[in-house]
């Protein structure tokens, strides 16, 4: 475990766990960093410290339950978004906790933005990130009717060109 854990106070100790108990990893990590930035503590040994604290507490840490891929629920949840699905679209993302994973997004028009629909982590035995990212992205896309895009989904890469780049050269002024 990091020695870092002992110079935490009870009380922030007992957040940390709390939060880690319940997977809320982010909060726990801020914590501990608050904690100990002044001791020259940085992000990165902040998450070792709560990475510690998963491994400590083990099978009681109530783990997140991943986002559901299938048809269904992914329509479900463009269907709550405020505005119509342009595209659907996939793309990378990573940190030091997760290692690379893959957001699926919908690409919004009219408001024009964009609204979260599931990020794929890799799971022990389950398919790549990639894979199961872009087989539910084709699978809602086809269904919505519009465009899918993922322009690495082979190779983790967090600065892939971005369907709105991609598609707005091609149009006409």
């Amino acid at each position: 475990m990091s020695g870092w854990w002992a110079y935490l106070d009870e009380r922030t100790c007992r957040q940390v766990d709390a939060d880690v108990l319940r997977d809320r990893r982010l909060s726990a990590v801020r914590s501990v960093w608050e904690a100990l930035r002044p001791l020259g503590v940085g992000l990165h040994e902040a998450e070792r410290v709560v990475h510690a604290r998963y491994e400590a507490l083990g099978d009681r840490v109530q783990h997140t339950l991943p986002d559901p891929l299938d048809l269904p629920s992914l329509e479900a949840r463009a269907a709550a978004l405020p505005g119509r699905v342009a595209a659907v679209e996939a793309l990378w993302d990573g940190d030091t906790v997760h290692d690379w994973f893959v957001v699926l997004l919908a690409v919004l028009d009219a408001p024009e933005g964009e609204g979260h629909l599931a990020t794929v982590y890799r799971r022990p035995g389950g398919a790549p990130p990639g894979d199961a990212a872009t087989k539910a992205g084709r699978t809602l896309a086809s269904h919505l009717g519009v465009p899918f895009h993922f322009a690495s989904p082979d190779i983790p890469d967090d600065d892939a060109p971005r369907w709105r780049a991609v598609r707005r050269p091609t149009e006409g002024p």
